[in-house]
């Protein structure tokens, strides 16, 4: 019922900035509660962002807190991820969801939706 797609990957000095989207299908996009994840190879997914309905409500995880900043804009049914001061540990495969129930959102079972991921890659 709802499709994602992530766009704005790619490849980026260390200390530079890259913004990602993704683009919904959902006709009632603020109904969804949204979130980031991200997977390096050889390592576990990891949760990076998470907003609310409306957008008061943003999370992140210590590892990315002060750095990325998750938004939305409802009107284009449109999420995005700026990331700053990106680091070589920022390299990964990087995709959005989105949730019906808005519980257990730092971790990828309290999300009904994904996106087929767009890469991101960090030299030192």
């Amino acid at each position: 019922q709802v499709h994602l797609v992530e766009s704005g990957g790619g490849l980026v000095q260390a200390g530079g900035s890259l913004r990602l989207s993704c683009a919904t299908s959902a006709r009632t996009f603020s109904n969804y509660y949204m979130g980031w994840f991200r997977q390096a190879p050889g390592k576990e997914r990891e949760f990076v962002a998470a907003i609310s309905w409306s957008g008061g409500r943003l999370d992140y995880p210590d590892s990315v807190k002060g750095r990325f900043t998750i938004s939305r804009d409802n009107a284009k049914n449109t999420l995005y991820l700026q990331m700053n001061s990106l680091k070589p540990e920022d390299t990964a495969v990087y995709n959005c969801a989105a949730s019906e129930r808005g519980t257990m959102l730092n971790t990828p079972r309290g999300y009904d939706y994904w996106g087929q991921g767009t890469q991101v890659t960090v030299s030192s």
